[in-house]
């Protein structure tokens, strides 16, 4: 992921409507994000369903917000891509296994590894570990170690 912030989506970023960080989940198959406030701007990354981003801007007109991702790196995407109702993580990793249950001791799931990027819905937390789900229904647990979940 690049590390692009237009000077004007700048501008915006920073002198924009105070917005305090929230968690947001793309909430579509597929979004782009982008360099700055609208599909004008360069299309910096295109992401799936379930990705999680940390809400840190918005547009002043407020469709669309500048968002942060597991790297750090800001960028945009239009408000009506994304919820705050879903709770959604993301692999920080290379691979990770996918387990059965909520420890070692489970075996890997039929579609284990889990690669860096891979985004989940959250649907259960036990412990050090969380239950995901993928974007194709595939359900298993991952150590918290490996996710980045805002």
């Amino acid at each position: 992921m690049k590390k692009v912030l237009s000077a004007a989506a700048a501008v915006v970023l920073l002198l924009g409507a105070p917005v305090s960080a929230q968690a947001l989940c793309v909430s579509t198959s597929q979004a782009n994000l982008r360099s700055g406030p609208g599909t004008q701007y360069k299309k910096i990354w295109e992401v799936y369903r379930y990705m999680p981003f940390r809400k840190v801007g918005a547009s002043t007109e407020g469709d669309w917000y500048a968002v942060q991702d597991v790297d750090g790196d800001v960028n945009w995407i239009h408000s009506n891509l994304v919820t705050t109702q879903t709770q959604c993580t993301v692999v920080k990793r290379a691979t990770v296994n996918v387990r059965k249950g909520p420890g070692t001791r489970y075996g890997r799931t039929k579609w284990s590894p889990a690669k860096q990027y891979d985004a989940f819905v959250v649907l259960q937390k036990k412990g050090l570990w969380v239950r995901v789900k993928n974007e194709w229904g595939e359900a298993g647990w991952i150590h918290t170690g490996y996710l980045w979940m805002d």
